[in-house]
């Protein structure tokens, strides 16, 4: 039996609105404002972890991330925090900025095979699917493992998909069937026989449908 004090638990956050996901458009890589839904939202997201004890935050780099780790952090004298591109968005390379139907009148039979086997075709200059989910394993190993405090991880929807695949043994080409709403929560536990998935996509503001794509 595990003993107690050696649970971790860990929180995957994925950031609020910005105005590319509000118009439904690829967004990896790029760097985009919140709208005045993502502002509400990360305020929301800061209160909940108000009283939540957090050792350690770890972000994708981009300013969508960091803002919400600075968010949650900005209420306590000490957290560290750790930037790691392996829990960046998918890479969506010449995609970035479009909108689906933009993607399928430009790019035609290419697009339909990355949207119908991801794991295999990339975006047009990015990555597949596959090689997504080899950098989020890893980073997930990577994270430390005695930790004064929860362990925050604010990404992406894609990232938080291709890692739950991962700890379920789930085949990744069904990632799709894992539902990841922009601003939401998901907590993990960790133990040395495994990973407990204690829930899944906590939206901290009821929001009406809007862009998965980062």
């Amino acid at each position: 039996m595990t003993h107690p004090n050696s649970a971790a638990d860990v929180w995957l956050v994925r950031h609020p609105e910005t105005d590319w996901n509000r118009d439904r458009r690829y967004q990896g890589r790029s760097d985009r404002p919140f709208t005045d839904r993502g502002r509400a939202q990360l305020q929301a997201i800061a209160e909940v972890f108000r009283e939540i004890p957090v050792g350690v935050i770890v972000t994708s780099g981009l300013q969508r991330t960091d803002a919400v780790a600075k968010a949650i952090g900005s209420c306590r004298e000490y957290t560290q925090l750790t930037k790691d591109d392996r829990w960046c968005e998918v890479d969506h390379g010449r995609w970035e900025g479009l909108t689906y139907l933009e993607v399928r009148e430009r790019f035609g039979d290419h697009a339909g095979k990355r949207l119908e086997a991801p794991c295999h075709f990339d975006a047009h200059g990015g990555e597949t699917l596959a090689q997504l989910a080899d950098r989020v394993a890893r980073a997930w190993d990577a994270l430390p493992r005695a930790v004064d405090g929860c362990c925050v991880i604010v990404s992406h929807a894609t990232p938080i998909q291709a890692l739950l695949c991962h700890l379920l043994q789930m085949p990744l080409d069904r990632y799709w069937q894992l539902r990841i709403d922009l601003a939401s929560l998901t907590r993990v536990t960790r133990h040395s026989e495994g990973a407990v998935i204690q829930s899944t996509n906590r939206v901290v503001m009821t929001l009406p449908e809007v862009n998965r794509h980062g």
